[in-house]
């Protein structure tokens, strides 16, 4: 029950952000999305490095001077899966009139959500693969870092939530579709967690590959699409500012809890 909890948290997260457009009239300002994005990247890098990382060359430290072997081979794996998924996958980035990936003839919100589903596949991994060493009695993974994840990540899930659903609203689509749209693009997060937990129950060897891949793929993810949001046109402060707090907030939560 408590896994089970674990890896539901991100997606409630998803799921409450999605939730503003049903209760907000106006859509997101740009300075309010620009924070919302460098809030989201600064928990993210924090994940990876606290979470996802370090636990990753601890659990290699018999290799001695090449602890860091499992982690660098991991991490880029990681990179080059969401390079690919971001060239295959038809999505759109919101605010942006150009689609990415494979041409398609799906419709421009499909296409939205699609681009926020894409970037929650690396979280939903990395819930998984915790939960993974948790069960799997690794001493290094405690349920309280585990959850710590979790949370950290449904923090972020929320102006993510809001994020795709708000400017669904301003294509023209209803409030009920927004939200849905909002509420789809996290499912995938769920269910990335369960599948890494069954492929990670049977290769336990592969743990410090396996939670390395995860913080690789959620760094591609903050550098090719977080950072330039939080950071484009006039006023970029204010999402440096805000992937600061982010940064710390998910840095308290992993030290303090983990």
């Amino acid at each position: 029950m408590e896994v089970f909890l674990g890896i539901l948290i991100p997606f409630a997260g998803t799921t409450l952000g999605a939730a503003c457009v049903l209760f907000m009239k106006n859509t997101l300002g740009v300075s309010i999305h620009r924070a919302l994005a460098g809030f989201a990247a600064g928990v993210m890098v924090a994940a990876s490095i606290w979470s996802l990382l370090i636990p990753s060359i601890e659990q290699s430290e018999h290799l001695g001077i090449f602890s860091f072997l499992p982690a660098f081979v991991g991490f880029w794996i990681g990179v080059l899966f969401l390079l690919a998924l971001d060239d295959l996958i038809p999505h759109l980035h919101v605010g942006s009139n150009e689609a990415e990936g494979l041409k398609s003839k799906l419709n421009r919100t499909t296409m939205m959500v699609l681009a926020v589903t894409l970037h929650n596949i690396p979280e939903g991994m990395a819930v998984g693969v915790m939960y993974a060493g948790f069960l799997a009695g690794n001493t290094q993974i405690t349920a309280a870092s585990a959850l710590a994840l979790s949370i950290g990540i449904a923090i972020q899930n929320f102006p993510e939530g809001a994020i795709i659903s708000m400017p669904l609203k301003a294509e023209g689509v209803s409030k009920g579709k927004a939200f849905l749209g909002g509420v789809l693009s996290g499912v995938v997060e769920p269910i990335g967690a369960v599948l890494t937990i069954l492929i990670s129950q049977r290769i336990i060897p592969l743990l410090p590959y396996l939670l390395s891949f995860a913080a690789g793929a959620m760094l591609y993810v903050v550098v090719e699409e977080l950072i330039p949001e939080m950071s484009q046109g006039k006023h970029s402060n204010i999402g440096a500012v805000f992937f600061a707090v982010g940064f710390s907030l998910m840095m308290v939560l992993d030290v303090a809890l983990g």
